[in-house]
């Protein structure tokens, strides 16, 4: 009986041995996914933190040892392709720039000499026999940058009348007046050159019009937002409109663009809410050496449906760089190009803190086969090489790259990395856009341009806020490319507004006629160019 009470409780603490096994190894996965979990937070936090208050540069450090020989490190069998080191050109040295004298910095600013008089008549008597001293020659003793506050000016335009001195004292006497050239807007008082610097302050230093509005109180003149929104959308339609639509027909003959899209608030559109989504898009042209033009569209919706309209007549077989964003897939007519810049951001992004020299971590090894890309645009960018070198080139350097940077990503497993899962889904959805540059030297390697262009939009939004009407969110469309492609160009953005406002484009001129106020107009350059080099 005691050997059967014995084998039972033997028998027990086998069972209970089991199930602490059982329980240890539970917790131990448990703890083992909890710690995965708290790794991948962890490396949430450090992105978040990175995002909001490190450094927004994607420019690659080249100090980091060995970072380029990690293609050099793989055996024969494991290199998918052969692999071609770009060739390292050395920087010119830089000798230390000289420090300009006050005179150079201020050039271009107008110099009036003061002669200085602050002594009293006692101390310019002579010490020893009384008599008055004079002047016999002056000497620079200081030079100040003196601010003027701006003024406004009233000017009232009187037309003359004429009559005919023979004719005076007959049946028919002869009168012309002379009526000058009519007002930039019938009935208004505002000018050429007011409406002009309120457009620069707007959309060229993003002052919403509530603050200009301040600002012209402390003028003593009681110009208020809701005129200048007023003169904005009346001048907008009249007169920049047509020079808009010009801009866009030479865009629809170009064959290499660019496009971006970002949100914006518009109140009052009709039947949608006014917290609901607007969006402004940037379709530029490209890298093609021929004169930039960029342009800025307004639509109610981001539907894929605005981009085919927007680009309607382009010939077939051109080249449209973007992300990935699904509504640029209804251009059908376009070689679609894929942006190796997100690609490597997404990538980044997936590289957990600490990690960022560890060539074994996936995310790392594919950051350095974008570098490598990045790598051969600069070489190639340094040594001046034609858009057809930079062609024959891409297919030698960098399509083995390419290949090499495709096969990586089929044989990754990302893990519990949910930002390297990411990343790697957006290579592979992109797989089909990765080498359409490789067509083309004139095509880009990433988005880049566009995303530039796309920059001013989020400042300015951070400041307007909001568009109240549709007519007010076009308005800002067809400044803020006026005011792009006078940067485009290096011109004075106030100078080739006011130009514009004072030669008034119109819909009944020639494209030959327009041309001539486009800013890539050598007497356009000359008269409206920036001073500042």
């Amino acid at each position: 009986m005691a050997n059967s009470s014995k084998d039972i409780q033997l028998i027990e603490l086998k069972d209970m041995i089991s199930q602490l096994n059982t329980t240890i190894k539970t917790l131990a996965e448990a703890l083992n996914k909890q710690q995965a979990e708290n790794d991948n937070l962890k490396s949430e936090l450090a992105w978040f933190r990175q995002k909001y208050f490190g450094a927004s540069s994607e420019r690659r450090v080249d100090d980091v040892a060995g970072q380029l020989n990690l293609f050099d490190n793989l055996t024969e069998d494991e290199k998918p392709v052969e692999l071609i080191e770009p060739e390292v050109i050395p920087a010119p040295k830089k000798s230390r720039k000289k420090k300009p004298t006050l005179a150079e910095q201020f050039k271009d600013i107008p110099t009036r000499q003061l002669n200085v008089d602050t002594l009293t008549k006692e101390e310019k008597t002579c010490p020893i026999c009384g008599t008055q001293m004079i002047p016999i020659g002056t000497e620079l003793i200081r030079s100040e940058i003196v601010y003027t506050p701006p003024k406004l000016e009233r000017i009232e335009y009187m037309a003359t009348t004429y009559s005919c001195p023979e004719c005076k004292d007959t049946e028919e006497p002869q009168f012309i007046k002379d009526n000058g050239t009519p007002a930039l807007i019938p009935g208004s008082y505002v000018s050429e050159s007011l409406l002009a610097y309120i457009i620069y302050r707007k959309y060229g230093l993003y002052i919403p019009l509530y603050r200009q509005e301040q600002d012209f109180q402390q003028m003593n003149a009681p110009i208020g937002r809701t005129s200048m929104a007023h003169w904005i959308i009346i001048v907008g339609i009249e007169y920049i409109t047509p020079l808009y639509d010009y801009f866009h027909r030479e865009l629809l003959k170009r064959r290499f663009l660019m496009m971006d899209e970002t949100p914006i608030q518009v109140l009052k559109e009709e039947d949608r809410r006014a917290q609901t989504k607007s969006y402004l898009w940037v379709v530029r042209t490209g890298e093609d050496g021929l004169n930039p033009i960029v342009l800025y569209n307004y639509t109610p919706t981001r539907a894929g449906e605005n981009i085919k309209q927007f680009l309607k007549g382009m010939e077939p077989g051109f080249y449209l760089m973007t992300d990935a964003y699904k509504g640029y897939n209804k251009v059908n007519e376009a070689r679609r190009c894929c942006c190796f810049a997100h690609i490597r951001r997404y990538l980044l992004e997936a590289i957990p803190k600490g990690h960022e020299k560890d060539y074994s971590h996936p995310a790392v090894q594919g950051v350095l086969y974008c570098n490598k890309l990045f790598e051969y645009e600069r070489v190639y960018k340094e040594k001046g090489l034609s858009y057809k070198q930079i062609g024959n080139r891409r297919l030698k350097d960098q399509r083995p790259v390419v290949e090499g940077f495709l096969a990586w990503a089929n044989q990754v497993n990302p893990g519990d990395n949910a930002k390297l899962k990411k990343a790697i889904t957006y290579i592979k959805n992109r797989r089909d856009f990765l080498m359409t540059y490789l067509e083309d030297g004139r095509c880009s390697l990433s988005n880049n341009l566009s995303e530039n262009s796309i920059r001013p939009v989020t400042i300015g939004r951070k400041n307007w806020l909001f568009s109240d009407t549709p007519e007010g969110a076009t308005a800002n469309s067809l400044y803020l490319t006026i005011i792009e492609m006078a940067k485009a160009y290096d011109l004075n953005l106030y100078e080739y507004l006011k130009f514009l406002l004072e030669n008034r484009p119109s819909k009944g001129m020639s494209d030959d006629e327009i041309a001539k106020l486009a800013p890539w107009d050598k007497t356009v350059q000359e008269l409206c160019k920036n001073k500042m080099e």
